[in-house]
């Protein structure tokens, strides 16, 4: 058999998935290429913990050697260019040819979008960002903190909200109890792809937590002299602390191959990750997944970008191409079933899941909050974190285990 070369691009959880399920799959004389620019991987999923103070930057960042399967190629490079006819990829170490190509680039943030953000803001959706806004929260004096959901989509869509609930537990903590946390979405409700009945139950989360839930609110600029945020057709907001979750695109490398559609993201078939191009797939947050039901009488509902999704994916796509390489073995499909923890302070979590290719309309619930939830994403990070290897299975088994206890139907 001729050996075969599979290429991925994007070191993220997706591109880490797929590695490693490759090469547990193929034979040795398959190659297993990932491409990632960044030596050192940072879990994104705990940057709210490095926001609060709760964890350290070193305790989340290992080196990406460290979590993939040996036999897995890393070049650390940047992806420039996909040539599609060629079957080939341009970075700035070298070029790459492939037999199967994954795009795993996830999204691109863009604070310049919005005039004034970029000057005006802080967030915790990168690593830095976190960072920077850990050492603010310490030294704040006190007085309106807005959060502001400023574009969609974005990833991770529970994050906005626990972002705003941890905020305000950090001042509550402080002993800043005539601070206002108040947070802004031009949704109607929070994850309105889940449907109403989990979106009031979020609702009453961020009341209960002392957060001020404005709907539909489009950002349309920022203004960093006067700290103020102005809306589409509602009224502006001061405040003393601005923190975004940026506007967010498709990555350029694929738009620039021609695999985006208008809005810059990568359309696939829901079941297999496909493109429309032959053997060349795209998974996790750079995809365009629509979902039964409609957000508006002209908007379909979209997957969720978020990393459970793309893990999940990462699979069944590392599985259908072993099986095509073989030519034998069932053919994964990528079910959409997903589930996320809600972080609302003091080591307190909701937890919600479903299926959210559910007809009429994705079915998601959200079951009540509790610290075993919380130890549950806890666990969850040391999984992912720990070494490839007896450690990371072990904790596989732990994971799988504790899941079943609580009852929660985790797969990791």
């Amino acid at each position: 058999m001729t050996g075969k070369t599979v290429l991925i691009l994007g070191g993220g959880i997706g591109g880490l998935v797929a590695a490693n399920e490759l090469r547990r799959l193929l034979p040795s004389e398959h190659r297993v290429l990932l491409v990632e620019k960044n030596a050192q991987h940072a879990f994104a999923p705990s940057f709210l913990w490095l926001m609060t103070g709760d964890r350290r930057p070193e305790q989340i960042t290992r080196d990406v050697r460290r979590l993939l399967r040996p036999g897995v190629e890393l070049i650390l490079a940047e992806a420039q260019a996909i040539d599609l006819s060629n079957r080939r990829v341009r970075t700035s170490a070298q070029t790459l040819n492939y037999d199967y190509l994954i795009v795993a680039l996830g999204a691109e943030l863009a604070p310049g979008a919005i005039p004034g953000l970029a000057e005006s803001a802080q967030t915790y959706y990168t690593f830095d960002g976190a960072t920077k806004l850990r050492d603010t929260l310490r030294n704040f004096a006190g007085g309106k903190v807005a959060v502001v959901v400023s574009s969609l989509p974005y990833k991770c869509p529970g994050a906005p909200h626990e972002g705003a609930m941890l905020i305000a537990n950090t001042l509550r903590k402080r002993g800043l109890k005539d601070s206002e946390v108040h947070l802004f979405t031009p949704e109607p409700q929070p994850m309105p792809v889940a449907g109403s009945v989990l979106g009031d139950a979020v609702k009453q989360m961020l009341s209960d937590r002392g957060v001020a839930f404005h709907p539909l609110h489009k950002l349309t600029q920022a203004d960093p002299t006067a700290r103020e945020i102005a809306f589409d057709g509602k009224e502006s907001f001061r405040y003393d602390l601005l923190v975004a979750i940026p506007p967010h695109r498709g990555p350029r490398l694929a738009q620039e191959a021609g695999l985006a559609n208008e809005a810059g993201w990568v359309p696939v078939d829901r079941a297999t990750l496909q493109t429309k191009h032959e053997n060349v797939y795209a998974i996790g947050d750079a995809t365009a997944i629509s979902v039964p039901g409609r957000w508006k009488a002209d908007v379909p509902l979209m997957l969720p970008k978020a990393g459970v999704f793309a893990h999940a994916q990462a699979e069944v796509v590392a599985r259908r191409i072993a099986a095509e390489i073989a030519g034998a073995g069932e053919r994964d499909s990528f079910p959409g079933v997903g589930y996320c923890m809600l972080e609302a302070g003091e080591s307190l979590a909701g937890f919600a899941f479903g299926n959210f290719f559910g007809e009429p309309s994705p079915q998601i619930e959200l079951h009540k909050m509790g610290k075993s939830w919380h130890l549950g994403k806890v666990l969850f990070e040391q999984w992912w974190l720990s070494p490839y290897g007896l450690k990371r299975e072990t904790l596989r088994l732990g994971m799988t285990l504790g899941g079943r206890m609580l009852g929660i139907p985790i797969k990791v």
